[in-house]
């Protein structure tokens, strides 16, 4: 953002300090100064001289042998007896007793003083006359691009003054990174740098009536023009005007150096007249050749409509390359084809050139998303899109217009001929932010009063209600950027300078800080499943609509972000597992015959945060995926129960499985899972399951191209944890310093018994106070048609006092089997 010193000052009604105290309070208080150009050097020796006479060179069919008059003010160069200096020039418009700029031997080139090796002029001989120095064009002068001819003075200067002085181009141009600026669309104007030097500088700051009232913007009649506003939600406001009696000139002098101090080329002078709008309020602006509006109207007059773009969408842009614009952009058009790019560029088919005598204005506000998106999609940077990108108040666009409307009736013969049309939906009004002195004293480390914040706000234009030690501060109505009461102390430390706050160390108490229970987990959930030979992956939380799909989860229901950076990344995942599922194809692609992947990643539900916040609650989840290409003895299941069980053991816990029942089956989480072979898990002392584990469904198997050996789980590290409190976490348990004994027992049960029924029976028929148990359950057989099933379990017997005999154990084994006889009706096989 190029900042003109002399345009600051002039908007600022105290002096302010020289350039090297303002770079520096800017620096330290406003935003990064990335440099400074001194650039009345520029201009060193350029003189405006009056041409005395002018007469064709010989053997020349245009160079021009000119005598001017500088005033004498020159030294060191040739003259004639009358003092005046011999100049050959060959622009077509150069005559006697015009006034020019003339640059002498000696000087540099505007246009080139910023090159690494600037041009500059001498005295010689251009076809046999000598010629001292040039009479510039303005391109040569660095305020335009014309070089058709030497710049004419129409004002009345007196010969000898210096260019840059009458020009206004004795100026220093602060270069301040934009990036400081991102929250503060008001600061890409100079009006609004000119508050924010101000108010650094301890000045209080007035806006232009014409920016802060109501203003009255002149409207006429005769021209037929009709505005709609299809998309209020992309564009807040959309207010037009069109003028009749408009001829395209070259813009006064001092347009033309305004525009080229702060970097843009003047072109002329309705473009200019828009430029000038946007460089001085940060609101951009864009004038359509009314004639060509209307000749793309398949109606009676000018139809311009603000909507989104259709598939049949075409549109030729200014820098002479045709689109078609994306789905999402938002297009100015007629009721027949689109005439611009909203906020990003105009059309090239409505181009005011050289034959426009008509125009119609455009003063818009368009959402900052969806211009930066239709920005980066078509690879366009604009001025326009670097200020619609950070936010501008649309409650400035009365201001920016009537600055442009008495701009256009003043330096040129337009009229308005048209009703204002002003579109969109209601704009909010600033809300008030309630805050105390001490509040913002405390937070800051200073010494402030009501009174002092009040003084400091008040510069740069809030409006502040002191009672006692509370402030009730309004913003104006171009900070967008004020919302709680942390803004306001943001903004009293900056005015403040927090380079003047106390420099002293905060206290604080040394007391031993509390480890993170949940970072701890992670790091032992790490240990265990890399112990069992799972490999983490970290994945993005942000997936595309297809990926939820092909988990068999509603895309519908997830959080869509606004502004994704592709498709890709358009929604905000429920857990990783989807995640993890894509990523099982490519490895077995790369020949990994069997793996497991798991992520320590973040999910979230579609219910809001019960403080009414508005912001998703978000879970800390485990999620595992095992895949085999070959099948291992028993079912994917048990292989990752085995590992679930084995990481609940590390982490001190007791689970225990049940089938889904019909609430659980509708749970995103549980989409991924076929319900016949999944469980929910549950942890003593929880009522709800602390996750899912299972097999996944056929449509999913087939949708991630997954192995038919592969199954999963999910767990909720926070549950976990809550059971690690309930349980008291792990305890230490010596190995068995006696030989365990092994029996595989198969049951014969009838259909209706799950296999988890009959584990849990054996367990407790098992139960000794002195005999560790381990179950496994290995194998399920059916026979085709038949009413039972034989589940095969593997029970490991260890006694921790002395070792175990064999009558013992059958012993213990027979009472078992009375057991679940007559409770099950389960027969040892």
């Amino acid at each position: 953002m190029k900042v003109s010193y002399k345009w600051v000052q002039s908007l600022v009604a105290q002096p302010l300090p020289d350039v090297s105290t303002v770079v520096q309070q800017v620096g330290a208080q406003l935003g990064e100064v990335d440099e400074t150009i001194a650039l009345g050097a520029r201009y060193d020796g350029a003189v405006i001289v009056r041409v005395v006479s002018c007469r064709p060179v010989p053997d020349s069919d245009h160079l021009n042998e000119c005598l001017v008059d500088d005033a004498g003010v020159t030294e060191g160069v040739a003259r004639n007896e009358q003092g005046y200096v011999q100049v050959v020039c060959g622009a077509p418009n150069v005559k006697a007793e015009m006034l020019a700029v003339w640059l002498p031997p000696g000087s540099v080139v505007p246009s080139t003083a910023a090159d690494s090796e600037p041009f500059i002029l001498g005295a010689r001989k251009l076809r046999g006359v000598m010629s001292n120095g040039m009479l510039a064009s303005a391109k040569e002068l660095g305020i335009g691009e014309s070089h058709d001819g030497i710049v004419a003075i129409t004002d009345e200067p007196n010969p000898g003054t210096p260019f840059a002085k009458f020009a206004d181009l004795d100026d220093s141009i602060i270069d301040i990174e934009n990036k400081m600026f991102t929250h503060r669309p008001d600061c890409f104007g100079q009006l609004g740098v000119a508050r924010e030097i101000a108010g650094i500088t301890s000045q209080a700051f007035s806006s232009p009536d014409w920016y802060v009232e109501s203003p009255e913007i002149a409207f006429g009649e005769g021209l037929a023009l009709h505005v709609v506003n299809e998309a209020p939600r992309k564009s807040a406001r959309f207010m037009a005007l069109a003028f009749d009696g408009v001829t395209i000139t070259e813009s006064p002098l001092w347009l033309q150096a305004s525009l080229a101090k702060v970097g843009l080329k003047p072109i002329n002078n309705i473009v200019d007249i828009t430029n000038y709008v946007m460089m001085l309020t940060g609101q951009p602006m864009h004038a359509y050749d009314y004639d060509k509006v209307a000749a793309l109207t398949n109606a009676d007059g000018a139809h311009v409509i603000v909507r989104t773009a259709r598939e049949d969408d075409s549109l030729p842009l200014l820098n002479g390359k045709t689109i078609t614009p994306h789905a999402d952009a938002l297009v100015i058009a007629t009721d027949s084809q689109p005439i611009g790019l909203a906020g990003v560029m105009g059309g090239g088919n409505t181009e005011v050139d050289a034959g426009t005598t008509r125009i119609i204005l455009e003063c818009a506000s368009f959402d900052m998303y969806a211009t930066r998106k239709t920005s980066m999609v078509h690879g366009l940077f604009t001025d326009a899109v670097t200020r619609y990108t950070k936010g501008p108040s649309p409650r400035q666009l009365p201001a920016a217009m009537a600055c442009a409307v008495n701009l256009l009736t003043t330096t040129t013969a337009a009229r308005a001929a048209s009703p204002l049309f002003d579109e969109g939906e209601a704009i909010p009004t600033p809300e008030v932010v309630s805050v105390t002195a001490s509040f913002i004293a405390s937070r800051l480390g200073a010494k402030l009063d009501a009174d002092a914040i009040a003084q400091l706000l008040s510069n740069v234009e809030f409006d502040v209600a002191v009672n006692g030690d509370e402030l009730r501060i309004t913003a104006p109505f171009w900070r967008t950027d004020i919302a709680i009461a942390e803004d306001i102390v943001e903004e009293v430390g900056r005015l403040y300078g927090y380079d003047t706050l106390p420099h002293v160390v905060p206290s604080r108490r040394l007391q031993t800080a509390q480890p993170d229970q949940l970072l701890a987990q992670k790091s032992r959930i790490r240990t265990s499943l890399s112990g069992a030979g799972a490999n983490e992956v970290l994945t993005y939380s942000f997936v595309p609509a297809q990926l939820l799909k092909a988990a068999r989860q509603n895309p519908d229901q997830a959080f869509t972000i606004s502004n994704a950076l592709s498709p890709e990344l358009q929604h905000y995942r429920f857990n990783p597992l989807p995640s993890l599922l894509d990523k099982v194809h490519p490895n077995s692609k790369t020949g990994h015959d069997e793996f497991a992947l798991f992520e320590l990643g973040k999910g979230h539900s579609t219910q809001y945060a019960d403080d009414g916040t508005g912001v998703p609650t978000e879970f800390e989840d485990l999620d595992l995926v095992y895949a085999a290409k070959k099948p291992r003895q028993g079912a994917a299941f048990y292989v990752v129960r085995r590992m679930l069980d084995e990481l609940a053991t590390d982490l001190g816990i007791a689970v225990t499985y049940q089938p889904l029942d019909a609430t659980l089956t509708d749970d995103p989480i549980t989409s991924v899972f076929m319900p016949a072979r999944s469980a929910a898990v549950y942890a003593e002392g929880l009522p709800d399951p602390i996750g899912f584990i299972g097999e996944f469904a056929p449509s999913v198997t087939k949708a991630f191209k997954l192995p038919a050996y592969a199954a999963g789980f999910s767990l909720s590290q926070t549950s976990v944890l809550d059971a690690r409190d309930m349980q008291s976490g792990s305890t230490y348990t010596p190995l068995p310093k006696f030989p365990s004994v092994t029996q595989d027992l198969t049951f014969t049960v009838s259909n209706n018994i799950s296999a988890l029924q009959l584990s849990t029976a054996l367990r407790a028929a098992l139960m000794s106070t002195d005999i560790i148990l381990h179950i496994e359950q290995t194998y399920v057989y059916q026979a085709e048609s038949s009413d039972s099933k034989n589940v095969t379990f593997r029970v490991t017997f260890t006694n921790a006092h002395q070792t175990l005999q064999t009558s013992a154990v059958n012993e213990l084994v027979a009472q078992a089997a009375e057991t679940l006889a007559s409770s099950l009706n389960a027969q040892l096989v």
